[in-house]
């Protein structure tokens, strides 16, 4: 009888999960976001987040289209992975900084038309320094379409557990979205100790299903995405 009990319990809660749209993690589906996507601070409440393209602080120098607010965004499935990372980090005192997740594809339109512009160049000197803006497409730091737009791509760096909201994170050799070969993962331009910090979190991620990007030190793209060839546009709020 006490089987036939816990097997009942079991199948009802299997049902209402079903019927009022639990994810995997234990809460209803997010209203406003499509089916299969969460904010990341709902499953890992610990992560640090720095939504640049919200902010004035990127390449291009004030928010970008489709940010409404500086929350992230990611596919359920990304979300659980990025989590994994979080759990191995946390017993360490670190934390992954995440910089952008899901991008609305209006936000890659964006890009394309600033990229068009050669006359605003107001970032060159952080972000692009070496490299002249209408090389951009060309060298592969900006196209048309983008991963990210996805849902299971993240840009991502690792801190201190207990680090500030300003606090940039570990040393990893150049600033996030540098547009330079001095961001490449394996670059020997940059010092032992932030090409450490850079294979730990390659390491990590790859462990928990995250393909690394040839250019980009912090780019991860989850393997097995769930939507391999959508491009959504809702907006980030």
């Amino acid at each position: 009888m006490e089987i036939k009990k816990t097997l009942f319990l079991r199948m009802l809660c299997i049902a209402l999960a079903c019927l009022f749209g639990a994810t995997a993690w234990g809460t209803e589906q997010e209203p406003g976001l499509p089916t299969g996507f969460v904010y990341l601070d709902r499953v890992i409440p610990d992560i640090k987040i720095e939504l640049r393209y919200a902010t004035g602080h990127n390449f291009v120098g004030r928010p970008i289209d489709g940010y409404l607010r500086p929350r992230c965004i990611l596919t359920e499935k990304a979300a659980l992975a990025l989590k994994a990372v979080q759990d191995e980090l946390r017993p360490f005192g670190l934390s992954l900084k995440v910089f952008d997740g899901y991008r609305p594809q209006r936000a890659v339109e964006h890009f394309v038309r600033w990229a068009e512009d050669p006359r605003d160049t107001r970032m060159q000197g952080e972000f692009y320094p070496e490299l002249g803006k209408e090389n951009l497409f060309k060298e592969g730091y900006i196209a048309a379409k983008s991963s990210h737009s996805r849902g299971s791509t993240v840009d991502v760096t690792l801190t201190a557990s207990a680090a500030g909201p300003a606090d940039p994170g570990l040393d990893m050799g150049s600033g996030f979205d540098l547009f330079a070969p001095k961001s490449w993962p394996d670059s020997p331009a940059v010092p032992a100790a932030a090409r450490a910090h850079r294979l730990l979190l390659r390491q990590l991620m790859q462990k928990h299903g995250f393909a690394p990007y040839a250019r980009e030190w912090w780019h991860f793209t989850l393997d097995n995405e769930p939507f391999p060839a959508t491009f959504f546009d809702f907006p980030v709020r």
